[in-house]
């Protein structure tokens, strides 16, 4: 089991930099074109190019559907490793604390 979780850590680690760039532009983005919508007091004119960048339209017709799945299969991907690796951590530390 240790190195099946080893190979989960390795293949996070790898993908960590490369997802981060991506899903942050879509948090920073879809964030600030919602408040500066909403308290900011804009138009969606003023702000759509926030939009173009949360979206990925700036990839063109055929890259916009490709960005959307890659970061989705991103996040699921850091999340889904991520949660496996803090669950193993949490059942180390409960097994120490018992024996």
């Amino acid at each position: 089991m240790s190195t099946l979780l080893a190979r989960v850590r390795r293949w996070h680690a790898a993908a960590a930099p490369i997802v981060l760039t991506p899903l942050l532009l879509t948090v920073c983005s879809g964030m600030a074109y919602r408040l500066l919508k909403d308290w900011g007091g804009l138009e969606r004119d003023q702000v759509h190019w926030l939009m173009v960048l949360h979206e990925g339209e700036w990839l063109g017709p055929a890259g916009e559907p490709v960005y959307v799945l890659l970061n989705g299969l991103g996040l699921l991907w850091m999340l889904g490793t991520g949660v496996t690796l803090l669950s193993q951590r949490w059942r180390q530390r409960s097994s120490r604390a018992d024996g």
